[in-house]
């Protein structure tokens, strides 16, 4: 599946998309083996309440199935104004 990160998440990491093989079952799952990865995971994840998450481009949570997902977003919460 292609894993999307958007804002300070994307420069956290150093890069906007990348394609990852998992057995994840949920996001959080997969948070958790995105941060086992790198220090670089580890800090982009470590406050979970000040991300968001989009499965296929519907808002999401974090106990959110990825089963069949094609696509995951991580980005900051948004502000209207």
């Amino acid at each position: 599946m292609d894993v999307l990160y958007f804002a300070w998440v994307r420069e956290r990491i150093g890069v906007p998309k990348e394609r990852v093989e998992t057995d994840a079952a949920t996001v959080s799952a997969l948070v958790d083996e995105l941060r086992a990865r790198e220090d670089r995971y580890a800090a982009a994840f470590a406050d979970l309440s000040a991300l968001r998450v989009a499965v296929d481009q519907e808002l999401t949570d974090f106990d959110a199935s990825i089963a069949g997902a094609r696509e995951i977003a991580f980005f900051p919460p948004m502000t209207g104004g």
